[in-house]
Protein backbone atom coordinates (compact mmCIF):
# COMPACT_ATOMS: atom_id res chain seq x y z
CA UNK A 1 0.00 0.00 0.00
CA UNK A 2 1.43 3.51 -0.87
CA UNK A 3 1.90 6.04 1.77
CA UNK A 4 -1.34 8.33 1.05
CA UNK A 5 -3.63 5.46 1.42
CA UNK A 6 -1.92 4.28 4.45
CA UNK A 7 -1.89 7.71 5.94
CA UNK A 8 -5.64 8.43 4.67
CA UNK A 9 -6.48 4.47 7.12
CA UNK A 10 -4.68 5.70 9.74
CA UNK A 11 -6.78 8.95 10.00
CA UNK A 12 -10.22 7.72 9.98
CA UNK A 13 -9.03 5.20 11.55
CA UNK A 14 -8.05 6.98 14.22
CA UNK A 15 -11.54 9.19 13.68
CA UNK A 16 -13.50 6.52 14.15
CA UNK A 17 -11.86 5.47 17.16
CA UNK A 18 -12.47 9.00 18.75
CA UNK A 19 -16.15 8.61 18.43
CA UNK A 20 -16.16 5.16 19.48
CA UNK A 21 -16.84 2.98 16.78
CA UNK A 22 -14.74 0.33 15.90
CA UNK A 23 -11.52 1.85 13.20
CA UNK A 24 -12.77 -0.99 10.67
CA UNK A 25 -15.35 1.56 10.11
CA UNK A 26 -13.26 4.29 9.57
CA UNK A 27 -10.99 1.54 6.97
CA UNK A 28 -14.40 1.16 4.75
CA UNK A 29 -14.54 5.26 5.33
CA UNK A 30 -10.88 5.73 3.73
CA UNK A 31 -11.20 3.49 0.95
CA UNK A 32 -14.44 5.09 -0.16
CA UNK A 33 -13.02 8.48 -0.08
CA UNK A 34 -9.64 7.11 -1.96
CA UNK A 35 -11.99 5.84 -4.52
CA UNK A 36 -13.14 9.18 -4.98
CA UNK A 37 -10.13 10.75 -5.69
CA UNK A 38 -9.05 7.99 -8.52
CA UNK A 39 -7.42 5.49 -6.69
CA UNK A 40 -8.13 1.81 -7.56
CA UNK A 41 -7.06 -1.55 -5.41
CA UNK A 42 -4.19 -2.50 -7.08
CA UNK A 43 -2.38 -5.89 -6.74
CA UNK A 44 -0.77 -5.40 -3.37
CA UNK A 45 -4.09 -4.32 -1.43
CA UNK A 46 -5.66 -7.15 -2.41
CA UNK A 47 -2.89 -9.60 -1.72
CA UNK A 48 -2.58 -7.87 2.03
CA UNK A 49 -6.32 -8.32 1.76
CA UNK A 50 -6.46 -11.74 1.01
CA UNK A 51 -3.19 -12.35 3.37
CA UNK A 52 -5.67 -10.87 6.53
CA UNK A 53 -8.28 -12.64 5.80
CA UNK A 54 -6.62 -16.10 5.91
CA UNK A 55 -4.84 -15.25 9.07
CA UNK A 56 -8.16 -14.28 10.22
CA UNK A 57 -9.77 -17.50 10.09
CA UNK A 58 -6.45 -19.67 10.58
CA UNK A 59 -6.57 -18.12 14.03
CA UNK A 60 -10.14 -18.94 14.40
CA UNK A 61 -9.11 -22.57 14.24
CA UNK A 62 -6.95 -22.52 16.22
CA UNK A 63 -9.80 -21.55 18.93
CA UNK A 64 -12.05 -24.19 17.67
CA UNK A 65 -13.01 -27.34 18.48
CA UNK A 66 -14.70 -29.44 15.29
CA UNK A 67 -17.06 -31.10 17.84
CA UNK A 68 -18.92 -27.55 18.00
CA UNK A 69 -20.07 -27.76 14.60
CA UNK A 70 -21.90 -30.93 15.64
CA UNK A 71 -23.98 -28.85 17.79
CA UNK A 72 -27.87 -28.74 16.93
CA UNK A 73 -28.01 -24.59 17.37
CA UNK A 74 -25.02 -24.79 14.73
CA UNK A 75 -25.64 -26.43 12.11
CA UNK A 76 -29.29 -26.45 12.22
CA UNK A 77 -30.10 -22.85 13.34
CA UNK A 78 -27.58 -21.89 10.34
CA UNK A 79 -29.65 -23.50 7.62
CA UNK A 80 -32.84 -22.98 8.96
CA UNK A 81 -31.57 -19.84 9.04
CA UNK A 82 -30.15 -19.75 5.06
CA UNK A 83 -33.52 -21.30 3.47
CA UNK A 84 -35.74 -18.76 5.88
CA UNK A 85 -33.82 -15.71 4.55
CA UNK A 86 -33.15 -16.82 0.82
CA UNK A 87 -36.73 -17.53 0.07
CA UNK A 88 -37.89 -14.07 2.25
CA UNK A 89 -34.87 -12.01 0.63
CA UNK A 90 -35.56 -13.86 -2.98
CA UNK A 91 -39.45 -13.60 -3.01
CA UNK A 92 -38.80 -9.17 -1.84
CA UNK A 93 -36.37 -8.81 -4.89
CA UNK A 94 -38.53 -10.89 -7.47
CA UNK A 95 -41.40 -8.30 -6.37
CA UNK A 96 -39.61 -5.74 -6.66
CA UNK A 97 -38.18 -6.86 -10.55
CA UNK A 98 -41.69 -7.52 -11.35
CA UNK A 99 -42.80 -3.77 -10.46
CA UNK A 100 -39.20 -2.91 -12.61
CA UNK A 101 -37.76 -0.84 -9.80
CA UNK A 102 -34.39 0.00 -10.13
CA UNK A 103 -31.76 -2.46 -10.55
CA UNK A 104 -33.79 -4.69 -9.68
CA UNK A 105 -35.45 -4.19 -12.78
CA UNK A 106 -35.10 -7.20 -15.13
CA UNK A 107 -34.13 -10.09 -12.54
CA UNK A 108 -35.41 -13.26 -13.43
CA UNK A 109 -36.80 -15.74 -10.07
CA UNK A 110 -33.29 -17.61 -10.51
CA UNK A 111 -31.20 -14.19 -9.73
CA UNK A 112 -33.31 -12.96 -7.59
CA UNK A 113 -32.62 -15.88 -5.47
CA UNK A 114 -28.98 -15.49 -6.03
CA UNK A 115 -29.05 -11.96 -4.68
CA UNK A 116 -30.79 -13.13 -1.97
CA UNK A 117 -28.29 -15.86 -1.23
CA UNK A 118 -25.46 -13.37 -0.90
CA UNK A 119 -27.78 -11.29 1.01
CA UNK A 120 -28.04 -14.39 3.52
CA UNK A 121 -24.54 -14.53 5.12
CA UNK A 122 -22.92 -12.56 7.90
CA UNK A 123 -19.21 -11.53 7.96
CA UNK A 124 -17.04 -13.80 9.64
CA UNK A 125 -14.08 -10.92 9.19
CA UNK A 126 -16.63 -8.47 11.70
CA UNK A 127 -17.77 -10.95 13.90
CA UNK A 128 -14.70 -12.64 14.90
CA UNK A 129 -13.49 -8.67 15.15
CA UNK A 130 -15.79 -7.62 17.46
CA UNK A 131 -15.97 -10.61 19.52
CA UNK A 132 -12.11 -11.03 20.11
CA UNK A 133 -12.13 -7.24 20.85
CA UNK A 134 -14.70 -8.10 23.76
CA UNK A 135 -12.93 -10.88 24.73
CA UNK A 136 -16.04 -13.38 23.74
CA UNK A 137 -14.84 -15.51 21.50
CA UNK A 138 -14.89 -18.57 24.01
CA UNK A 139 -18.03 -17.41 25.29
CA UNK A 140 -20.86 -19.52 23.84
CA UNK A 141 -22.67 -16.69 22.33
CA UNK A 142 -19.18 -16.16 21.01
CA UNK A 143 -18.69 -19.88 19.67
CA UNK A 144 -22.03 -20.51 18.25
CA UNK A 145 -21.81 -17.14 16.32
CA UNK A 146 -18.64 -18.79 14.76
CA UNK A 147 -20.14 -21.82 14.61
CA UNK A 148 -22.39 -20.36 12.72
CA UNK A 149 -20.49 -18.84 10.17
CA UNK A 150 -18.32 -21.90 9.37
CA UNK A 151 -21.52 -23.39 8.24
CA UNK A 152 -22.06 -20.61 5.84
CA UNK A 153 -18.44 -21.06 4.49
CA UNK A 154 -19.39 -24.74 3.77
CA UNK A 155 -21.89 -23.46 1.85
CA UNK A 156 -20.01 -21.01 0.28
CA UNK A 157 -17.60 -23.85 -0.91
CA UNK A 158 -20.19 -25.63 -2.20
CA UNK A 159 -21.86 -22.53 -4.67
CA UNK A 160 -18.39 -21.79 -5.52
CA UNK A 161 -17.95 -25.01 -6.83
CA UNK A 162 -21.48 -25.23 -8.49
CA UNK A 163 -21.13 -21.80 -10.17
CA UNK A 164 -17.96 -22.70 -12.12
CA UNK A 165 -19.16 -26.14 -13.21
CA UNK A 166 -15.87 -27.43 -11.80
CA UNK A 167 -15.55 -30.23 -9.37
CA UNK A 168 -12.66 -30.19 -7.09
CA UNK A 169 -9.61 -32.67 -7.97
CA UNK A 170 -10.14 -35.96 -7.57
CA UNK A 171 -7.17 -35.07 -5.20
CA UNK A 172 -9.06 -33.33 -2.40
CA UNK A 173 -10.08 -36.52 -0.71
CA UNK A 174 -6.41 -37.11 -0.21
CA UNK A 175 -6.82 -34.13 1.90
CA UNK A 176 -7.51 -36.31 4.63
CA UNK A 177 -3.96 -37.09 5.12
CA UNK A 178 -3.55 -34.15 6.75
CA UNK A 179 -4.62 -35.05 9.88
CA UNK A 180 -1.62 -37.21 9.59
CA UNK A 181 0.85 -34.51 10.06
CA UNK A 182 -1.11 -33.12 13.50
CA UNK A 183 2.34 -35.07 15.63
CA UNK A 184 4.39 -33.77 13.33
CA UNK A 185 3.13 -30.25 13.36
CA UNK A 186 3.14 -30.39 17.09
CA UNK A 187 6.66 -31.97 17.30
CA UNK A 188 7.77 -28.49 15.41
CA UNK A 189 5.84 -26.21 17.40
CA UNK A 190 7.23 -27.03 20.60
CA UNK A 191 10.76 -26.84 19.50
CA UNK A 192 10.54 -23.54 17.46
CA UNK A 193 10.89 -21.44 20.50
CA UNK A 194 9.36 -17.99 21.42
CA UNK A 195 10.77 -15.65 19.41
CA UNK A 196 10.84 -14.72 15.38
CA UNK A 197 10.17 -18.79 14.42
CA UNK A 198 6.80 -18.84 16.50
CA UNK A 199 4.95 -16.37 14.34
CA UNK A 200 6.85 -17.83 10.91
CA UNK A 201 5.26 -21.87 12.17
CA UNK A 202 2.11 -19.91 11.74
CA UNK A 203 2.39 -18.26 8.62
CA UNK A 204 3.67 -21.95 7.06
CA UNK A 205 0.77 -23.50 8.80
CA UNK A 206 -2.20 -21.08 7.21
CA UNK A 207 -0.46 -20.60 3.84
CA UNK A 208 2.13 -23.77 2.61
CA UNK A 209 -0.05 -26.58 4.46
CA UNK A 210 -3.57 -24.45 4.28
CA UNK A 211 -4.26 -22.35 1.18
CA UNK A 212 -1.93 -23.84 -1.12
CA UNK A 213 -2.38 -27.38 -0.22
CA UNK A 214 -6.67 -26.57 -1.00
CA UNK A 215 -6.03 -24.18 -3.82
CA UNK A 216 -3.86 -27.71 -5.47
CA UNK A 217 -6.84 -29.53 -5.44
CA UNK A 218 -9.79 -26.55 -5.97
CA UNK A 219 -11.39 -26.03 -2.61
CA UNK A 220 -11.61 -22.73 -1.44
CA UNK A 221 -7.94 -21.89 0.09
CA UNK A 222 -9.28 -19.78 2.99
CA UNK A 223 -11.34 -22.95 4.19
CA UNK A 224 -7.56 -24.60 3.97
CA UNK A 225 -6.31 -22.37 6.87
CA UNK A 226 -8.78 -22.59 8.99
CA UNK A 227 -9.13 -26.46 8.84
CA UNK A 228 -5.42 -26.31 9.60
CA UNK A 229 -5.83 -24.18 12.65
CA UNK A 230 -8.37 -26.52 13.82
CA UNK A 231 -5.72 -29.72 13.53
CA UNK A 232 -3.67 -27.23 16.40
CA UNK A 233 -6.37 -26.06 18.74
CA UNK A 234 -6.70 -27.69 22.08
CA UNK A 235 -2.80 -27.73 21.99
CA UNK A 236 -0.86 -26.37 24.92
CA UNK A 237 0.62 -23.35 22.50
CA UNK A 238 -2.13 -23.00 20.15
CA UNK A 239 -2.87 -19.70 21.82
CA UNK A 240 0.46 -18.17 21.65
CA UNK A 241 0.42 -18.49 17.83
CA UNK A 242 -2.53 -16.95 17.76
CA UNK A 243 -0.65 -14.68 20.14
CA UNK A 244 2.27 -14.38 17.95
CA UNK A 245 0.23 -13.51 14.96
CA UNK A 246 -2.22 -10.70 16.13
CA UNK A 247 -0.29 -7.87 15.08
CA UNK A 248 0.06 -9.02 11.47
CA UNK A 249 -3.37 -9.70 11.51
CA UNK A 250 -4.72 -6.50 12.21
CA UNK A 251 -2.34 -4.52 9.82
CA UNK A 252 -3.07 -7.22 6.98
CA UNK A 253 -7.08 -6.57 7.64
CA UNK A 254 -6.64 -3.06 7.26
CA UNK A 255 -5.77 -3.92 3.69
CA UNK A 256 -9.54 -5.98 3.44
CA UNK A 257 -11.49 -2.79 4.37
CA UNK A 258 -9.88 -0.90 2.31
CA UNK A 259 -10.71 -2.90 -0.60
CA UNK A 260 -13.94 -3.33 0.24
CA UNK A 261 -14.20 0.57 -0.11
CA UNK A 262 -11.77 0.67 -3.22
CA UNK A 263 -14.11 -2.18 -5.26
CA UNK A 264 -16.93 0.50 -6.93
CA UNK A 265 -17.38 4.12 -7.27
CA UNK A 266 -20.79 4.77 -5.35
CA UNK A 267 -23.58 6.26 -7.62
CA UNK A 268 -26.71 7.99 -5.27
CA UNK A 269 -28.92 5.25 -6.86
CA UNK A 270 -26.62 2.59 -5.53
CA UNK A 271 -26.74 4.25 -1.93
CA UNK A 272 -30.04 4.30 -1.65
CA UNK A 273 -30.29 0.62 -2.74
CA UNK A 274 -28.05 -0.07 -0.19
CA UNK A 275 -29.73 1.73 2.04
CA UNK A 276 -33.10 -0.49 1.30
CA UNK A 277 -31.30 -3.77 1.87
CA UNK A 278 -29.96 -2.20 5.12
CA UNK A 279 -33.48 -1.90 6.53
CA UNK A 280 -33.86 -5.77 5.78
CA UNK A 281 -31.32 -6.38 8.58
CA UNK A 282 -33.42 -6.28 11.55
CA UNK A 283 -35.08 -9.27 9.76
CA UNK A 284 -32.54 -10.83 9.86
CA UNK A 285 -31.59 -10.43 13.38
CA UNK A 286 -34.70 -11.20 14.43
CA UNK A 287 -34.64 -14.64 12.62
CA UNK A 288 -31.36 -15.52 14.43
CA UNK A 289 -32.46 -14.64 17.81
CA UNK A 290 -36.03 -16.88 17.09
CA UNK A 291 -33.79 -19.39 15.05
CA UNK A 292 -31.41 -19.90 18.25
CA UNK A 293 -34.04 -19.55 21.33
CA UNK A 294 -35.68 -22.71 19.46
CA UNK A 295 -32.95 -24.62 20.26
CA UNK A 296 -33.33 -23.16 24.20
CA UNK A 297 -30.03 -21.14 24.46
CA UNK A 298 -31.56 -18.01 26.95
CA UNK A 299 -32.76 -14.88 25.28
CA UNK A 300 -29.07 -13.25 26.17
CA UNK A 301 -27.01 -15.75 24.90
CA UNK A 302 -28.96 -15.79 21.68
CA UNK A 303 -29.72 -11.79 21.31
CA UNK A 304 -25.61 -11.21 21.50
CA UNK A 305 -24.75 -13.74 19.08
CA UNK A 306 -27.49 -12.16 16.41
CA UNK A 307 -26.24 -9.13 17.26
CA UNK A 308 -22.32 -10.31 16.20
CA UNK A 309 -24.52 -11.46 13.00
CA UNK A 310 -26.18 -8.40 12.14
CA UNK A 311 -24.27 -7.46 9.04
CA UNK A 312 -23.48 -8.21 5.48
CA UNK A 313 -21.00 -10.24 4.31
CA UNK A 314 -17.97 -10.06 1.99
CA UNK A 315 -18.83 -12.92 0.45
CA UNK A 316 -21.63 -11.41 -0.89
CA UNK A 317 -18.61 -9.67 -2.90
CA UNK A 318 -18.07 -12.64 -4.37
CA UNK A 319 -21.20 -13.76 -5.15
CA UNK A 320 -22.10 -10.56 -6.96
CA UNK A 321 -19.06 -10.79 -9.17
CA UNK A 322 -19.42 -14.46 -10.23
CA UNK A 323 -23.04 -13.51 -11.06
CA UNK A 324 -21.47 -10.32 -12.99
CA UNK A 325 -18.80 -12.45 -14.85
CA UNK A 326 -21.68 -15.12 -15.77
CA UNK A 327 -24.45 -12.34 -17.16
CA UNK A 328 -26.82 -13.33 -14.31
CA UNK A 329 -27.12 -9.64 -12.95
CA UNK A 330 -25.53 -6.44 -13.94
CA UNK A 331 -21.90 -4.47 -12.63
CA UNK A 332 -23.98 -2.10 -10.84
CA UNK A 333 -25.04 -4.86 -8.29
CA UNK A 334 -21.29 -4.65 -6.98
CA UNK A 335 -21.69 -1.50 -5.91
CA UNK A 336 -25.18 -1.64 -3.84
CA UNK A 337 -23.74 -5.08 -2.20
CA UNK A 338 -20.14 -3.42 -1.25
CA UNK A 339 -21.90 -0.05 -0.39
CA UNK A 340 -24.93 -1.84 1.58
CA UNK A 341 -21.73 -4.19 3.41
CA UNK A 342 -20.11 -0.73 4.50
CA UNK A 343 -23.03 0.48 6.29
CA UNK A 344 -24.19 -2.66 7.61
CA UNK A 345 -20.75 -2.66 9.70
CA UNK A 346 -21.32 0.74 10.47
CA UNK A 347 -24.66 0.33 12.24
CA UNK A 348 -23.82 -3.20 13.33
CA UNK A 349 -20.58 -1.82 15.28
CA UNK A 350 -21.92 0.63 18.21
CA UNK A 351 -24.73 -2.19 18.19
CA UNK A 352 -22.93 -4.93 19.48
CA UNK A 353 -20.61 -2.31 22.23
CA UNK A 354 -24.29 -1.36 23.60
CA UNK A 355 -25.29 -5.35 23.62
CA UNK A 356 -25.21 -5.75 26.87
CA UNK A 357 -27.14 -2.55 28.13
CA UNK A 358 -30.07 -3.08 25.30
CA UNK A 359 -30.46 -7.17 26.78
CA UNK A 360 -30.27 -5.35 30.50
CA UNK A 361 -33.07 -2.84 29.17
CA UNK A 362 -35.39 -5.42 27.34
CA UNK A 363 -34.22 -8.53 29.14
CA UNK A 364 -38.09 -8.37 30.84
CA UNK A 365 -39.52 -8.61 27.33
CA UNK A 366 -36.73 -10.81 25.74
CA UNK A 367 -36.80 -13.73 27.94
CA UNK A 368 -41.01 -14.55 26.96
CA UNK A 369 -39.31 -15.92 23.76
CA UNK A 370 -37.19 -18.78 25.88
CA UNK A 371 -38.15 -22.49 25.87
CA UNK A 372 -39.13 -24.26 29.31
CA UNK A 373 -35.97 -26.42 28.47
CA UNK A 374 -32.68 -24.94 29.09
CA UNK A 375 -29.51 -25.44 26.92
CA UNK A 376 -26.96 -27.97 28.80
CA UNK A 377 -24.36 -25.07 28.86
CA UNK A 378 -27.15 -22.71 30.26
CA UNK A 379 -27.78 -23.80 33.58
CA UNK A 380 -28.10 -22.03 36.38
CA UNK A 381 -24.65 -21.41 38.57
CA UNK A 382 -24.64 -22.15 42.18
CA UNK A 383 -22.80 -19.16 43.57
CA UNK A 384 -23.32 -18.55 46.73
CA UNK A 385 -21.28 -20.55 50.00
CA UNK A 386 -18.05 -18.47 49.26
CA UNK A 387 -16.42 -15.52 50.83
CA UNK A 388 -14.26 -14.62 47.33
CA UNK A 389 -15.65 -14.33 43.85
CA UNK A 390 -12.91 -14.42 41.02
CA UNK A 391 -14.57 -13.53 37.83
CA UNK A 392 -12.49 -14.28 34.65
CA UNK A 393 -10.12 -17.51 35.08
CA UNK A 394 -7.58 -17.32 32.58
CA UNK A 395 -3.97 -17.28 33.62
CA UNK A 396 -4.64 -13.93 36.00
CA UNK A 397 -7.78 -15.67 37.62
CA UNK A 398 -6.20 -18.98 37.91
CA UNK A 399 -3.06 -17.76 40.01
CA UNK A 400 -5.32 -15.64 42.10
CA UNK A 401 -7.43 -18.66 42.46
CA UNK A 402 -4.34 -20.90 43.09
CA UNK A 403 -2.58 -18.66 45.63
CA UNK A 404 -5.41 -17.62 47.87
CA UNK A 405 -6.44 -21.25 48.20
CA UNK A 406 -3.16 -22.39 49.10
CA UNK A 407 -3.05 -19.55 51.74
CA UNK A 408 -6.20 -19.53 53.49
CA UNK A 409 -8.08 -23.03 51.77
CA UNK A 410 -11.06 -23.31 49.65
CA UNK A 411 -12.95 -20.15 50.63
CA UNK A 412 -13.21 -18.83 47.29
CA UNK A 413 -15.02 -19.68 44.33
CA UNK A 414 -14.10 -19.41 40.44
CA UNK A 415 -16.52 -17.94 38.08
CA UNK A 416 -16.30 -18.46 33.99
CA UNK A 417 -18.06 -18.09 30.91
CA UNK A 418 -16.10 -21.04 28.72
CA UNK A 419 -17.97 -24.13 29.72
CA UNK A 420 -14.34 -26.11 28.47
CA UNK A 421 -12.51 -23.88 31.18
CA UNK A 422 -14.80 -24.58 33.98
CA UNK A 423 -14.47 -28.64 33.28
CA UNK A 424 -10.60 -28.59 33.57
CA UNK A 425 -10.95 -25.99 36.27
CA UNK A 426 -13.03 -28.34 38.02
CA UNK A 427 -11.41 -31.57 37.21
CA UNK A 428 -8.30 -29.97 38.81
CA UNK A 429 -10.21 -29.77 42.24
CA UNK A 430 -10.98 -25.97 41.88
CA UNK A 431 -14.55 -24.47 42.94
CA UNK A 432 -15.30 -23.30 39.11
CA UNK A 433 -18.54 -22.45 38.28
CA UNK A 434 -20.11 -21.45 34.90
CA UNK A 435 -21.22 -17.50 34.45
CA UNK A 436 -20.67 -14.81 32.62
CA UNK A 437 -20.30 -11.45 35.11
CA UNK A 438 -21.53 -9.34 31.81
CA UNK A 439 -24.70 -10.45 32.27
CA UNK A 440 -27.18 -8.60 34.29
CA UNK A 441 -29.85 -11.79 34.66
CA UNK A 442 -26.46 -13.30 36.89
CA UNK A 443 -26.29 -10.90 38.98
CA UNK A 444 -30.14 -10.39 39.83
CA UNK A 445 -29.76 -14.27 40.11
CA UNK A 446 -27.04 -13.67 42.80
CA UNK A 447 -28.86 -10.15 44.46
CA UNK A 448 -31.93 -12.53 44.59
CA UNK A 449 -30.10 -15.30 46.54
CA UNK A 450 -28.59 -12.53 49.13
CA UNK A 451 -25.04 -13.62 47.89
CA UNK A 452 -22.64 -11.23 49.57
CA UNK A 453 -19.11 -11.69 49.00
CA UNK A 454 -16.49 -10.48 51.42
CA UNK A 455 -14.24 -9.97 48.60
CA UNK A 456 -14.47 -9.65 44.50
CA UNK A 457 -12.06 -9.92 41.83
CA UNK A 458 -12.43 -8.70 38.65
CA UNK A 459 -10.10 -11.28 36.25
CA UNK A 460 -11.60 -11.03 32.81
CA UNK A 461 -9.23 -9.97 29.90
CA UNK A 462 -11.64 -7.31 28.51
CA UNK A 463 -11.48 -4.22 30.02
CA UNK A 464 -15.58 -3.77 28.81
CA UNK A 465 -16.53 -6.95 30.75
CA UNK A 466 -14.73 -5.43 33.98
CA UNK A 467 -16.07 -2.13 33.91
CA UNK A 468 -19.80 -3.79 32.94
CA UNK A 469 -19.26 -6.27 35.67
CA UNK A 470 -18.43 -3.48 38.09
CA UNK A 471 -21.32 -1.32 36.78
CA UNK A 472 -23.55 -4.12 37.89
CA UNK A 473 -22.06 -4.85 41.41
CA UNK A 474 -21.69 -0.94 42.48
CA UNK A 475 -25.59 -1.19 41.16
CA UNK A 476 -26.62 -3.73 43.81
CA UNK A 477 -25.53 -2.12 46.39
CA UNK A 478 -22.45 -4.27 46.84
CA UNK A 479 -20.80 -3.33 49.72
CA UNK A 480 -17.37 -5.36 49.71
CA UNK A 481 -14.06 -4.69 48.57
CA UNK A 482 -13.50 -4.39 44.72
CA UNK A 483 -10.78 -5.63 43.08
CA UNK A 484 -9.94 -5.69 39.21
CA UNK A 485 -7.12 -5.76 36.66
CA UNK A 486 -6.45 -3.81 33.90
CA UNK A 487 -4.00 -3.60 31.21
CA UNK A 488 -3.05 0.01 30.71
CA UNK A 489 -2.95 3.17 33.46
CA UNK A 490 -5.91 4.91 31.98
CA UNK A 491 -7.94 1.59 32.27
CA UNK A 492 -6.98 1.32 35.65
CA UNK A 493 -8.31 5.24 36.40
CA UNK A 494 -12.08 4.18 34.80
CA UNK A 495 -11.65 1.24 36.98
CA UNK A 496 -11.10 3.24 40.16
CA UNK A 497 -13.63 5.96 39.32
CA UNK A 498 -16.58 3.52 38.67
CA UNK A 499 -15.99 2.19 42.04
CA UNK A 500 -13.18 -0.28 42.31
CA UNK A 501 -11.19 -0.06 45.68
CA UNK A 502 -8.02 -1.49 43.77
CA UNK A 503 -7.08 -1.48 40.16
CA UNK A 504 -4.10 -3.85 39.42
CA UNK A 505 -2.54 -3.01 35.86
CA UNK A 506 -0.80 -6.20 35.00
CA UNK A 507 2.22 -4.99 32.68
CA UNK A 508 3.14 -1.74 35.07
CA UNK A 509 2.80 -4.04 39.02
CA UNK A 510 4.45 -7.42 36.99
CA UNK A 511 8.11 -6.34 38.34
CA UNK A 512 6.60 -5.78 42.01
CA UNK A 513 5.12 -8.87 41.80
CA UNK A 514 8.24 -10.70 40.99
CA UNK A 515 10.19 -9.05 43.38
CA UNK A 516 7.30 -9.16 46.14
CA UNK A 517 7.75 -13.61 44.71
CA UNK A 518 11.23 -13.57 45.71
CA UNK A 519 11.17 -11.46 48.75
CA UNK A 520 12.79 -14.07 50.88
CA UNK A 521 15.09 -15.08 49.23
CA UNK A 522 16.29 -10.77 48.94
CA UNK A 523 15.88 -10.46 53.07
CA UNK A 524 18.70 -13.51 53.13
CA UNK A 525 20.87 -11.91 50.89
CA UNK A 526 21.23 -8.25 52.17
CA UNK A 527 19.02 -8.53 55.14
CA UNK A 528 16.05 -6.72 56.30
CA UNK A 529 15.31 -3.53 54.83
CA UNK A 530 16.09 -1.95 57.97
CA UNK A 531 19.77 -3.57 57.78
CA UNK A 532 19.92 -2.54 54.37
CA UNK A 533 19.82 0.90 54.89
CA UNK A 534 21.85 1.35 57.67
CA UNK A 535 24.68 -0.95 55.63
CA UNK A 536 24.28 2.22 52.73
CA UNK A 537 24.24 4.77 55.48
CA UNK A 538 27.74 3.14 56.78
CA UNK A 539 28.99 2.90 53.58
Amino acid sequence: MDPISISVAFLFGFGARQIKLPPMVGFLLAGFILQQFGVVAGPTVKEVANLGVTLLLFTIGLKLKVKSLARPEVWAGASIHAAVTVAVFGMISYGLSVIGFSVFGGLSLETSFLIAFALSFSSTVFAVKILDEKGELPSLHGRTAIGILIMQDVLAVVFLTASTGKLPSVWAFALVGLFALRPLLRYLLDRVGHDELLPLFGLFSAMALGVYTFQLVGLKPDLGALIIGMMLAGYKRASEIADSLFSFKELFLVGFFLNIGLSEAPTLEALGIALLLVLLIPFKVGLYFLVLTRFHLRARTSLLASYSLANYSEFGLIVGAIGVQNGWISGQWLVVIAIALSISFAVAAPLNRLSHNVYARWHRFLIRFETEQRHPEEQPAQIGGAQIAIFGMGRVGTGAHAFIRERYGDIMVGVDSNAETVARHRAAGYNVVQGDATDSDFWERARAGGVQYKLVMLAMPDHHANMYALEQIVKGGYKGFIAAVAHYPDQAEMLRAAGAHAAFNIYAEAGTGFAAHIDDEIRRLLGSPAQTGQKSQEE
